[in-house]
């Protein structure tokens, strides 16, 4: 597999060389230089899900790793399912939470997890990653105790829920978890700063688990086609897709499932009030607002990382951005489709609140529509209580993280003090290693 940097395209490296380096030159995102295209798409979605996974993952990295080693790897990684929720004759949920920590970064962090692995020979890498919520704890649980591998995790101190902080900040040993003063697109800022320095970067071994990195984006194409392969070949003629966006990997590998050949006919682009893409889509011009913190925290996102991608997504294809719808809504329309839903008998929570609303407030006849829903209610339980003025009880694993204590350090918003840090965590974690 080959790919090439959007701001260098003469820069062209392999997916092994694109999975370690997370960013190219530039800060610039690397891009398959080939999508692969599937011209029986019936018989794709025919498979069952670790086998089409892995069809679809060999065709992306080619003759780098061996078709066994990359089913090896989905069947690591994809050890859960994505079913799909039938709420009415013409909407459906695809659940993406029913991973270890309940969300759909899951399949993406578990999946370059592997990826890593596979491989690695014992080089020291160190993961620095910026999350709004969810990244966090999927990231952290992937790479927990793995040999080799240090993670650094920062996040908008106080702007993500109690739950999410519970769940990725009180593990420990090589998980290292800063609360930075400031907005996820700081964090996002000061991670993007420390791949500019070219030292630290050599020194330490760095790689960002973001969706920046390219193996995140793959791994999340393999869950558009199972939801696919859930419904009837006639129902897939006229179906429209409500993606919930923060930084917009989501919706990079929904396009990127589309231009595989997967049967989509239309995409709606979901956010919160941080509406920077369904502005642009209106406009043309693309203003970012200062970050507004909403019930929807995961999308609190001004300056989506992934957006290059899209566009040039679009380009290859021929298609153009008024392709795509964009809508947004307030906290208070969250709170509504929450309790719109919750009158249906579905349990949500707001991202996947926001893409039901998407999707019910556009949908045309003969349409049928699928919103994704990207995290287990639980993890929003004071919003989703306070909606539904309900009590909903906690799965065990946020239940035992909960009791757990915080272990999270607090950074300013200065790269200066991040790149201390990091240094000192190479010092100490060679030290121990000798010790």
């Amino acid at each position: 597999m080959k790919l090439y940097n959007l701001l260098e395209k003469e820069e062209v490296v392999s997916f092994k060389d694109a999975l370690k380096r997370g960013l190219g030159s530039k800060r610039g995102l690397f891009f398959p230089c080939d999508i692969p295209f599937f011209d029986d798409i019936d018989a794709l979605l025919e498979k069952d899900f670790i086998s089409r996974s892995a069809q679809i993952l060999s065709a992306f990295i080619g003759d780098e790793l061996t078709g066994e080693t990359v089913r090896d790897m989905v069947e690591k990684a994809f050890c859960f399912p994505a079913p799909l929720v039938k709420l009415s004759s013409f909407i459906y949920a695809l659940e993406l939470f029913q991973g270890p920590t309940l969300a759909f970064k899951d399949f993406g962090a578990r999946f370059m997890a592997q990826s890593l692995m596979a491989f690695s020979k014992g080089e020291k890498i160190t993961i620095l990653t910026a999350t709004s919520g969810d990244t966090g704890a999927a990231v952290a649980h992937a790479f927990y105790e793995m040999e080799n591998i240090e993670v650094v995790i920062l996040y908008p101190k106080g702007k993500i829920s109690v739950l999410q902080e519970a769940l990725f900040c009180s593990l420990g040993k090589n998980i290292h978890t800063l609360a930075v003063n400031g907005t996820f697109d700081d964090c996002q800022s000061l991670v993007k700063a420390a791949f500019d320095d070219e030292k630290l970067k050599q020194s330490i071994g760095l790689n960002s688990a973001n969706s920046i990195n390219i193996s995140r984006v793959m791994a999340q194409i393999c869950y558009y086609f199972e939801g696919l392969a859930q419904l009837s070949k006639s129902q897939r003629e006229n179906l429209v897709l409500s993606v919930p966006c923060g930084n917009f990997g989501n919706l990079t590998a929904g396009l990127l499932a589309k231009a595989m050949g997967a049967p989509i006919k239309r995409f709606i682009v979901a956010t919160n009030a941080n509406d920077t893409v369904p502005r642009y889509l209106k406009t043309k011009k693309w203003l970012p607002h200062k970050t507004i913190p909403t019930l929807s925290n995961a999308m609190d996102v001004s300056q989506p990382n992934n957006w290059p991608r899209i566009e040039e997504i679009l380009r290859l294809k021929n298609e153009k951005l008024t392709d795509l719808e964009g809508i947004s809504f307030t906290d208070k329309e969250t709170l509504e489709s929450l309790q719109s839903l919750f009158e249906k008998g579905y349990l949500c929570e707001p991202h996947g609140a926001i893409a039901y609303r998407g999707l019910s407030t556009n949908l045309k006849e003969k349409e049928l529509g699928l919103f994704l829903c990207t995290a287990h209610p639980a993890k929003f339980k004071e919003t989703v209580d306070l909606a539904l003025k309900q009590d909903i009880p906690l799965p065990d694993i946020l239940k035992k993280h909960a009791k757990m204590p915080l272990l999270s350090l607090e950074l300013e918003n200065d790269f200066k003090v991040l790149r201390v840090f990091l240094m000192d965590l190479k010092r100490k974690t060679h030290d121990d290693k000798k010790e």
